[in-house]
């Protein structure tokens, strides 16, 4: 998970995004911690928010529960990311709900392209009921070999359905990825001149060119 990718252990967590999202005594400043990321803090995760999605069906305005959490701290940062499962359930619902921008990866692989028209039906629910703010920042191609035609053929799909929506920067498939996660810290300091972390510097490159102001 991000949490262990950024060198904390979710295993000794005392509290996480869990009580925040379900227990309203708990405060962000409680919960958030700092990262082997210099300027970087993290509100982690664990186990425990797997159960979050079934505990706030009951919830009242469950689908805002995490806007409410992170408007109270928003004024602290200059950005705040959101990092969501793999699913469109109520937890990602909430992240949505509570981004002004989002950033829709796709893994070169052709089942993704399905994921990516459920994903894009979710968005324009979520803009038509609950955040009408919330602008597609872009699609982002991962997990890309440029050996297989196959991987090719569907980041080729991808540009030619959506456009200038697309990325310019592909983030290629390498055994890096995995090792960061096991030496918990971030590519970019972990193999700093490989290719995976220039291909992710590119990209806040371009996101910061999609997003003036920031």
């Amino acid at each position: 998970s991000l949490s262990v990718g950024l060198g904390v252990n979710p295993h000794t967590l005392e509290t996480s995004v869990y009580d925040l999202l379900l227990n309203k005594h708990t405060a962000a400043d409680d919960v958030i911690t700092p990262t082997v990321v210099d300027g970087m803090d993290l509100l982690p995760s664990n186990i425990d928010l797997s159960a979050a999605e079934v505990q706030l069906v009951s919830e009242v305005a469950r689908e805002q529960t995490l806007r409410r959490v992170l408007t109270r701290v928003r004024h602290s940062y200059d950005v705040i990311l959101i990092d969501c499962a793999p699913s469109l359930g109520l937890l990602t619902v909430n992240a949505l709900t509570a981004s002004d921008k989002v950033i829709m990866p796709l893994e070169c692989e052709f089942f993704a392209l399905r994921g990516i028209a459920l994903l894009t039906d979710t968005i324009d629910k979520v803009q038509d009921r609950l955040n009408p703010e919330l602008e597609v920042l872009g699609i982002l191609g991962t997990m890309f070999d440029a050996r297989t035609l196959h991987s090719r053929e569907v980041l080729e799909r991808v540009v030619q359905a959506f456009g200038d929506t697309v990325f310019h920067t592909v983030i290629r498939r390498t055994i890096k990825f995995p090792e960061t996660t096991v030496a918990g810290e971030p590519i970019t300091t972990y193999a700093s001149s490989s290719p995976g972390a220039s291909a992710y510097r590119m990209l806040a490159r371009e996101v910061l060119a999609r997003c003036p102001g920031v």
